[in-house]
């Protein structure tokens, strides 16, 4: 009798684990074994080895939803502007990034290609595109991160002065216990039902990762939730949960990005060209008038000299 108690017992231990053995912060990872060992697939027959207790990295994360994407697998389907003159946002969209074993993204990438470029702590682009020449001395951080969201219409209007307090729950709350004390400055427009958020750390401080909550707030408005839960980024000011459908990040890094015009697209020196054609065409007719107008002037003093 005894027996069968303790094998019932292992029996029901073993499911517990089974079901407590899984990674709430990767909807991808794969999880088994005692101890618990999540993975997540980053190429063919290639695991990384994920600590589900806090954010994945954003460069696994982007090398996973890669791999998916080139397996035919589901990944997915911007008062605000620019916080700095520095600020930029992610031009370039997703990439098979080169990662550290830590997470972090190197300095130098080229997603497999005879091209490459620098990126700053985000993985995003903060130089123009080079050979596999190019030069990157070191990761730049980004210490500051401003978050521009549209919320969907509410029944009843939003009470701004504790929308500040709410997000910093709510980010708090859903991405790990991230620091709320980052979440300096709120700004808010009903009429656009637009708010701004700065998220900001000091910029020696390597404690803190701002870009792997932007990442998943990200994906949380645009597409679907990385997170196991499905839930998306919802805070609740007073008894309303504001629903967002729009989302864009800018970057401020630790030092100033070194785009040129070589980084400008197709469409943008396009007008850069029209409009100087334009100004110089100005000129030109300035130029052509005033000289017709001292042709006419010297015509009409000749005229009288010779009268004279």
């Amino acid at each position: 009798m005894n027996f069968w108690i303790v094998l019932v017992l292992a029996a029901f231990a073993a499911g517990a684990s089974a079901q407590s053995c899984s990674c709430e912060t990767s909807k991808w990872a794969v999880c088994d074994g005692t101890p618990c060992v999540c993975t997540i697939l980053v190429g063919d027959n290639m695991k990384q080895k994920l600590d589900c207790t806090k954010l994945i990295p954003k460069c696994f994360l982007m090398k996973a939803e890669m791999y998916r994407a080139k397996k035919g697998l589901s990944t997915r389907t911007n008062i605000g502007g620019k916080p700095d003159e520095t600020a930029f946002v992610d031009n370039d969209g997703i990439y098979d990034p080169d990662c550290e074993n830590d997470g972090k993204f190197r300095a130098k990438q080229c997603n497999n290609t005879e091209e490459c470029w620098c990126v700053n702590s985000a993985g995003v682009r903060r130089t123009d595109k080079g050979d596999k020449n190019l030069v990157c001395d070191k990761l730049v951080e980004t210490y500051w991160v401003r978050l521009q969201l549209t919320h969907k219409p509410v029944n009843t209007p939003v009470d701004a002065k504790q929308l500040k307090t709410a997000l910093a729950d709510a980010i708090h709350k859903r991405y790990k216990n991230f620091n709320k004390d980052l979440v300096k400055d709120v700004e808010y427009d009903p009429e656009a039902r637009l708010i701004v958020v700065d998220v900001k750390k000091e910029k020696d401080n390597r404690q803190h990762d701002l870009t792997q909550m932007a990442y998943y707030m990200e994906k949380d408005v645009k597409v679907l939730p990385m997170f196991k839960d499905q839930e998306k980024f919802e805070p609740t000011v007073g008894s309303q949960k504001l629903e967002m459908e729009k989302i864009l990040v800018y970057y401020v890094d630790e030092e100033a990005p070194t785009f040129t015009m070589k980084n400008l697209s197709g469409g943008i020196i396009a007008v850069i060209v029209v409009v100087v054609l334009a100004v110089i065409a100005g000129l030109l007719v300035l130029f052509f008038a005033k000289r017709r107008e001292s042709q006419r002037y010297n015509k009409a003093q000749q005229r009288e000299m010779e009268a004279m």
